[in-house]
């Protein structure tokens, strides 16, 4: 069975290709990062307009790149949710006209399931049960994974999650959108113990998040420091080396708070739940200081830790595809174009 999918939840245009025999066939991800970076985030009306100008010719560029056409998708698995509603609509719209056209089904897919799934990309992938760690600019959450569809979300962020964290503290240092792998860059110039941020909500039982409190830590670091930024460019009157170099000193601390804080709520998890694996995906699960902080937690616990390769971190189409895959019995085959902006993955149904 072939699985064509399209991701269009925010700034990338996903389209990939699934074969259910012989894996991931190929994928394209368009980003729109130049059009939305004079603004300093995603201006949604420009997303679902250009996700309108990019979706088919992709899907045509990628069909006829694999010397594949319409007869030979069995099903067209879309992102519904949750993400921006434009956005997702114009995903929706097209996969379900074309699988009307084609008369094939129309799988509905949950954005965070997709992440969720990624690491099944691998050739070395989790075994079920496991705890996930979903990070990335739209969610923070920790997950109990029982098997498809079995989830339970033992904790949340209760306000910014923690890519937003990263993206607005970039903004704050004056680096260009998107913000959080500049800053991640950064903070490798940067000196340990310079400043100290606190690891929010880590003095109180739970797993619940919260990141705008050590956002505003890092704000007022910066005020302190009199690093004033006009259009990009420190105003500090001190050398511009001592300004870089103070910068890159409050991005170390700011992520290593950050880190911390995600490592503290996961060894909390995996005690409760007593799974020895544990799987990160999502956009923020690139951070290699992240990776390497699990890594060393789990060898502590005597577990494994899995996580997609750094292109199927961010959204992207091939992880869409397989999740569509696993739920092709489940395919709508009406016209009801459904988007959802807010979908919580513990309402799935599971396989």
């Amino acid at each position: 069975m072939l699985v064509l999918a399209i991701e269009s939840s925010c700034d990338e245009t996903g389209i990939a290709l699934y074969d259910t025999e012989q894996g991931l066939i190929g994928h394209e991800v368009y980003s729109q990062i130049k059009i939305h970076a004079d603004y300093g985030g995603v201006v949604p009306e420009l997303a679902s307009r250009d996700h309108v100008r990019k979706t088919i010719p992709i899907i045509k560029a990628l069909m006829a790149k694999h010397n594949l056409n319409k007869a030979d998708i069995s099903a067209i698995a879309y992102t519904a949710g949750p993400g921006l509603v434009g956005a997702l609509m114009v995903g929706a719209c097209i996969a379900k006209s074309l699988a009307f056209a084609w008369g094939i089904p129309a799988i509905e897919v949950h954005h965070m399931e997709g992440h969720l799934l990624a690491p099944m990309l691998e050739e070395n992938k989790p075994d079920f049960p496991f705890v996930a760690l979903l990070v990335s600019g739209g969610h923070t959450q920790i997950v109990e994974v029982k098997g498809i569809g079995e989830y339970e979300i033992l904790g949340e962020s209760i306000d910014d999650a923690a890519g937003e964290a990263f993206d607005k503290t970039a903004k704050l240092l004056g680096l260009d959108y998107p913000g959080g792998p500049l800053l991640a860059k950064l903070a490798l110039k940067g000196e340990p113990n310079k400043f100290k941020f606190p690891r929010p909500m880590t003095d109180r039982p739970g797993l619940d998040f919260s990141f705008s409190g050590l956002k505003t830590a890092a704000a007022n670091a910066i005020r302190k420091e009199g690093i004033h930024l006009a259009g990009g460019q420190s105003t500090q009157e001190n050398a511009p080396e001592n300004v870089e170099q103070t910068k890159a000193d409050i991005a170390h601390a700011f992520q290593q708070a950050v880190v911390d804080t995600i490592a503290i709520k996961c060894r909390r998890a995996i005690e409760q739940t007593g799974h020895k694996t544990l799987v990160i995906a999502g956009g923020v699960s690139a951070n290699t200081e992240l990776r390497e902080k699990l890594e060393v937690l789990m060898k502590k616990h005597g577990g494994s830790v899995f996580y997609p390769r750094p292109e199927f971190c961010t959204d992207n189409g091939a992880m869409i595809a397989y999740a569509g895959a696993q739920r092709f019995h489940l395919g709508s085959k009406d016209l009801a174009v459904k988007a959802k902006p807010r979908w919580s993955i513990e309402d799935l149904p599971a396989l």
